[in-house]
C-alpha cells in the first residue's frame, strides 16, 4: 500500500496507483460481503466457498506484489532511510491500531496479522534484496512457496508462531496474512520492479480525469483501508434494522 512518504509525488506512476486502486476496489467489495455475513443478510459461509477465496486471495496478492514494486521505485536513486522509516512506522502504527479496534469489537476473530502486518514485515525484509543481486528476489520467492508447499503449517507447535505460516495452531481471524507463503508475491513485485523499468510500462495518457480520479484511492490507499470497513459495517447494520 502507498502511504505518505513511500515515493516522490513526481515519480508516481498513473498506471500502479490505478492498479491499487482496483485492489482495493475489490477488497472493498469482498468485506461488503464478509460484512452482510456478519449481520445474518447473506448465507453464512458464503465467502468461504472456493470463487470468493480465490478472489480474496488475488487481492491480498496484489496488495503484496505492488508493494514490492513500490519499494524499488521508492528507492530507484539510492535508498531514502528517513521516507522508508516514516513509510514502516506509519504502517506499523496502522496494524497496530487494526489489531486494537478488531480485539474490542470481535475478541473470538480480532486481526493479530493481517495485510498491513505483513506489509510492515515484508517492507522491513525487503531492504536487503534492495541491495542483493534481483536472483535472490527469485530464490527468496520460491523457497517461500516450496516451504507452503511441502510443509506448510507444520513446523511450530506454539500459536504465537502463526504469523509465520508454518504454525500449526491458528485462531480464527476476520484477516489472516502470513509470511508464508504471502511474502512471495512481495519479492516477485521486487523481481518484475528490477528487471522492467515500471517507468517504460507507463502509458502516454493524458494525466487529468478521469485517470486522476482512478488513480485517487490508490494515492491514499491506507486511509481507503482504515476507514473502509467502518463505513461498511455502519452501512450494513443499518440495512440489517431497516430488514428485520
Amino acid at each position: 500500500m502507498s502511504v505518505p512518504g513511500s515515493d516522490i509525488r513526481r515519480d508516481r506512476l498513473l498506471f500502479l496507483d490505478i492498479a491499487r486502486t482496483i485492489a482495493l476496489f475489490g477488497m472493498i467489495v469482498f468485506h461488503l460481503f464478509r460484512d452482510l455475513e456478519v449481520f445474518g443478510m447473506i448465507a453464512q459461509g458464503t465467502t468461504l466457498n472456493d470463487g470468493w477465496a480465490i478472489f480474496a486471495r488475488a487481492i491480498a496478492g496484489s496488495f503484496l506484489f505492488l508493494s514490492g514494486v513500490s519499494l524499488v521505485l521508492a528507492h530507484a536513486r539510492g535508498f531514502r532511510g528517513k521516507a522508508w522509516l516514516w513509510r514502516f512506522v506509519l504502517i506499523s502504527g496502522a496494524a497496530c491500531l487494526v489489531t486494537v479496534t478488531t480485539y474490542v469489537a470481535f475478541p473470538s476473530q480480532y486481526v493479530f496479522f493481517g495485510i498491513l502486518h505483513a506489509l510492515a514485515v515484508a517492507s522491513l525484509l525487503g531492504v536487503p534484496f534492495l541491495f542483493a543481486p534481483v536472483w535472490a528476489s527469485f530464490i527468496g520467492a520460491a523457497v517461500i512457496l516450496i516451504a507452503s508447499a511441502t510443509v506448510g503449517r507444520a513446523v511450530f507447535a506454539s500459536p504465537w508462531m502463526a504469523w509465520t505460516g508454518l504454525g500449526m495452531e491458528v485462531r480464527a481471524s476476520m484477516d489472516f496474512i502470513p509470511i508464508v507463503p504471502w511474502l512471495a508475491p512481495f519479492f516477485l513485485g521486487i523481481v518484475v520492479a528490477r528487471i522492467a523499468d515500471p517507468k517504460s510500462l507507463e502509458p502516454k495518457w493524458p494525466r487529468r480525469f478521469p485517470a486522476q480520479a482512478m488513480a485517487w484511492p490508490g494515492r491514499h490507499s491506507l486511509a481507503v483501508y482504515l476507514l473502509h470497513q467502518p463505513v461498511l459495517l455502519t452501512l450494513t447494520w443499518a440495512a440489517s434494522t431497516v430488514v428485520q
